[in-house]
């Protein structure tokens, strides 16, 4: 079982990616980390609502011009990367 979950989520406003990981105290360091790349205008920790697993996601809202799927495939990358050093 891979230790996190991402998912494009439709909002009224925008598109925004939600990242759901097993272990919430890596919240604040996955955030830091991603926002470093170009295509994110912001991350954010968001308490997590309804059925969630965990307590709190990591909530990531793309640049206007960005394409939201390959946004996705692109942090999945780095997570695994991320999760396949640590």
């Amino acid at each position: 079982m891979l230790p996190f979950r991402t998912e494009i989520r439709n909002s009224p406003k925008e598109q925004t990616i939600k990242i759901y990981v097993n272990d919430v105290s890596l919240d604040t360091n996955i955030m830091k980390m991603l926002a470093s790349l170009n295509e994110i205008k912001l991350v954010e920790i968001q308490q997590s609502v309804a059925r969630n697993r965990v307590s709190k996601n990591v909530t990531i809202y793309a640049k206007e011009e960005v394409d939201i799927n390959d946004l996705h495939q692109q942090i999945e990358e780095v997570l695994m990367n991320y999760f396949s050093v640590n």
